[in-house]
């Protein structure tokens, strides 16, 4: 594979910038016709996948029809895709997201990349399956406006979803089913196979520049950005305090928990394919790669509940040029 290509073949969908108060349109479903089910890319194994939601070609076609679909909006204007765009990492667009009628929501739209690797779901954790995630954006008021039993009332309603739901389910059209398929089709959003992967477990020494392999080096050692972001799919999918945006009104984890201890903690992303989704962090307030890098050097936002990983770094311009090298060849 090349650096471009990933196990879904991630679409190359003109980027869309959108200033006005309205929802970004919806794209178009450019994904390659067939998604492998069973192969996974270079660099990850073992997909976790429940019991009760096994990978099927009719649910996962049936969810990525779903996901493209705005009829699970009220006014049928916003689809998971809206905020979740192939181009961009299946991140948002823009430091917010924007749903129907034009709403703005509190966070920036996370990737759905390798979310099938994950333990909990959201930016503040506040969910533990991809089943549940896939199904609040639904009725909450700044995303989709409507209720999950409205939602399955118009796909009822509509000529094609009964028959399609009675093929790959064997009670039909039920709410349980409507977010068990968008999680089976979300499972499917996997990258890997980057010149990281080669180099690593190939052995493959020209797959990466030079540039690439020294902020690799830093990111293993002086950077020590693996104790965040470590293992196959470069995160700990944990929830951490960076001080990003301290002070401001989103309390992130503290919000579900309402442990003092939790202020400030938000979900440590997936690094792979990061250079597709910028702005950065849950608000959107670092704009570039460089940004991020140079954040972390100075050591995050002080507060009383940072993370004890995040301290400065003292990483040369060169240094940090290198980092974020390593960091887009991801």
């Amino acid at each position: 594979m090349s650096r471009r290509t990933a196990a879904v073949g991630l679409a190359c969908l003109p980027r869309v910038f959108v200033f006005a108060a309205d929802p970004p349109p919806v794209p178009k479903d450019t994904l390659p016709e067939s998604i492998s089910l069973d192969t996974l890319p270079l660099g990850l194994s073992n997909r976790p996948v429940p019991k009760g939601n096994p990978l099927t070609a009719k649910r996962v076609a049936l969810g990525r029809k779903l996901f493209f679909d705005p009829i699970l909006s009220a006014d049928k204007t916003v689809a998971c895709a809206t905020c979740h765009q192939p181009d961009l990492g299946f991140a948002g667009v823009g430091a917010k997201a924007v749903g129907i009628g034009g709403k703005e929501g509190t966070r920036r739209a996370p990737t759905l990349i390798n979310r099938a690797f994950g333990t909990a779901y959201f930016w503040d954790g506040r969910t533990g399956s991809l089943e549940e995630q896939a199904l609040e954006p639904i009725e909450n008021p700044l995303e989709m406006g409507s209720t999950v039993a409205d939602a399955v009332a118009r796909l009822k309603a509509d000529a094609a979803y009964p028959k399609l739901f009675a093929e790959a389910f064997d009670d039909g059209l039920t709410a349980d089913n409507l977010g068990k398929a968008i999680a089976g089709f979300e499972r499917t959003l996997v990258r890997g196979d980057s010149p990281t992967d080669r180099f690593r477990i190939k052995g493959d020494h020209a797959a990466m520049t030079a540039a690439e392999r020294h902020g690799l080096w830093i990111y293993e050692s002086k950077g020590s950005c693996w104790k965040c972001h470590g293992g196959p799919n470069f995160t700990d999918d944990g929830l951490r305090n960076t001080g990003v945006s301290w002070g401001g009104a989103d309390l992130g984890r503290f919000a579900v928990t309402k442990q003092d201890a939790d202020r400030g903690k938000f979900k440590t992303p997936t690094l792979r394919g990061v250079k597709l989704r910028p702005p950065y962090m849950h608000d959107g307030s670092l704009a570039t790669l460089e940004d991020v890098v140079e954040f972390y050097n100075r050591g995050g936002g002080k507060n009383p509940h940072l993370d004890p990983a995040v301290k400065p770094l003292d990483l040369t311009a060169d240094e940090r040029a290198a980092l974020v090298a390593f960091l887009k060849s991801l």
